[in-house]
């Protein structure tokens, strides 16, 4: 039996870097902004544009929406948890394939209380948890509870630092999760995406950025110079090496 293919998931920022995704064969995007805070919801208008990009390229499942309401820990207050469900139906009804999204506990805990709120929530669009899983204290349990509750993927480094650190885990979690998919994300390179496969995840996930001062330093009113662009090349790379391993 010939071994599915390992797919390629790219974090955007923009439509711009929708369709480098589209062109170089990722098999979907993860939809943000602000990945320089680890990525926020996305403004209903990207997430439009987005998805009227997906459709004129005849791409389905592509548009994953990373739903997020803040930087900074994944402990959420009831106005948080309002907002994420709202941002969750919000993303699905202008078209999202699926929604990514994650919450722990005040212990620590991944809260899968929560995450069946998240679920209930998007409806019959994919649910992929992030990497909430990794920042939970015990990472591998998070892989095999949210394997029951309807959950597409996981997204995780293996409770590491990069997913080079965290590869024995990584295999520990793909031996447990059943049909859940394992994902591999953080600190993705190209070299890694053979190691990945070998330990037996079901895909790798990567920003491929890049950075670009077109437009100049944003003036006196703060922020900083340049912003963010998705790398063809690296997409492309990507890609290639995914295919050279199944």
């Amino acid at each position: 039996m010939v071994a599915a293919a390992l797919s390629v998931e790219i974090a955007v920022q923009d439509v711009a870097g929708v369709r480098i995704a589209l062109e170089e064969g990722a098999a979907r995007v993860e939809l943000c902004q602000a990945l320089g805070v680890g990525g926020l919801t996305a403004s209903a208008g990207l997430i439009e544009a987005t998805v009227a990009a997906a459709a004129e390229a005849g791409t389905t499942g592509f548009v994953h929406v990373l739903v997020r309401p803040r930087g900074g820990g994944f402990v959420y207050d009831a106005d948080e948890f309002d907002t994420i469900a709202r941002d969750i139906r919000t993303a699905v009804g202008l078209g999202a394939d699926g929604v990514v999204v994650g919450a722990l506990t005040e212990s620590g805990e991944l809260d899968l209380d929560a995450i069946a709120r998240f679920i209930e929530a998007a409806g019959d669009a994919d649910v992929t948890v992030h990497r909430a899983v990794d920042a939970s204290g015990r990472p591998l349990e998070a892989v095999a509870a949210v394997a029951g509750l309807g959950v597409r993927r996981v997204l995780t480094s293996g409770g590491a630092a990069d997913c080079r650190a965290g590869l024995s885990m990584l295999q520990a979690m793909a031996a447990a999760s059943g049909a859940l998919e394992v994902m591999a994300g953080g600190g993705v390179r190209i070299p890694d995406i053979a190691d990945l496969a070998a330990v037996g995840v079901d895909a790798v996930h990567l920003s491929a950025r890049g950075t670009t001062t077109q437009g100049g330093a944003s003036g006196p009113g703060g922020g900083v110079t340049g912003f963010d662009v998705t790398d063809p090349g690296l997409v492309r790379a990507a890609v290639a090496a995914a295919r050279l391993v199944r």
